[in-house]
């Protein structure tokens, strides 16, 4: 049985932009698509006072908008939606670990274009045993594409490049599996981002010569199977000395898609999303996936 993509609801700008980006990857993946929408009524009873009712009429409307509006613009798209009585981050764990991929919507920082990452993604994102995927509000089916010959914004070109950060020490399969895929999806290119900071790993300084060359050869060894399992992704690979955050940042600037990893490391604090899935959570411009694995 076919895990669907799921994304979850809540009827803001953002989350009908996730629905929206969320159809269009499940196209992609030739995969069901799940609308989820979380609420706590406070009753089970339906209230014969209309302003007791009033949120429960609200909800149901949340998701009978967002279906009305993926099966207008996305019609082959095979879709089902739920409201689950359950709490916002309990309810999206519970959906996303039986998913493909759970998707969320995030709000634009004011004069920055990057996440605001609320507690609810913050908390989903860190306990999601599946990939994870945040999108803007302002994200539109043209900005995953190059534009046309012209300048102007297009759904019909290229998709615009996917970029996965790697840590070639530990390299992380599960985030090559996913970046590699999304890239050969897109029939597009794949960017892998390393910080010659953490070649000391190496035996070597970090930011010298040496550090850095042994990196790019652990990056190569680290990207080497995976081109072989996807020999029509064209790969290119960008060691460079800096904090990794902002190599990402930086990369991801025109990106269609960045892919970055989150250790599944439990501590006294609860589940974390990681220095690196953090920062580009909240300031990276394109969709962003964040990986769990172990």
């Amino acid at each position: 049985m076919l895990r669907p993509v799921v994304v979850g609801l809540d009827g803001s700008r953002e989350s009908l932009a996730a629905a929206d980006w969320a159809a269009r990857e499940a196209l992609l993946r030739g995969l069901p698509l799940r609308l989820v929408h979380a609420w706590q009524a406070w009753s089970p009873e339906e209230s014969r006072l209309p302003e007791l009712d009033a949120p429960r009429f609200w909800a149901r409307r949340i998701l009978r908008d967002a279906m009305d509006r993926i099966s207008e613009r996305y019609p082959q798209v095979y879709l089902s939606a739920e409201q689950i009585p359950r709490p916002a981050p309990e309810a999206l764990i519970s959906a996303g670990a039986e998913g493909e991929l759970l998707v969320l919507g995030s709000q634009a920082l004011s004069g920055f274009g990057g996440f605001l990452a609320g507690s609810v993604a913050l908390a989903t994102v860190a306990h999601v045993p599946r990939p994870v995927i945040l999108v803007r509000a302002d994200e539109t089916a043209e900005a995953e594409h190059m534009p046309d010959a012209d300048g102007r914004p297009s759904a019909d070109g290229p998709y615009r490049e996917v970029v996965v950060g790697v840590d070639a020490a530990h390299p992380c399969e599960e985030m090559l599996a996913f970046a590699f895929e999304s890239a050969a999806l897109r029939s597009t290119s794949l960017l892998a981002v390393h910080s010659s900071h953490l070649s000391s790993a190496y035996g070597h300084v970090p930011g010298t010569a040496n550090g850095k060359a042994e990196a790019a050869h652990a990056l190569a060894s680290a990207l080497r199977p995976w081109r072989e399992k996807y020999p029509a992704v064209t790969v290119r690979a960008l060691v460079e000395s800096g904090r990794p955050a902002q190599l990402l940042l930086n990369a991801a600037a025109d990106a269609g898609l960045l892919v970055v990893g989150r250790r599944i490391r439990p501590t006294r604090l609860g589940a974390q999303t990681g220095p690196v899935a953090h920062a580009v959570m909240h300031h990276v411009r394109c969709p962003v996936a964040i990986v769990p694995h172990e």
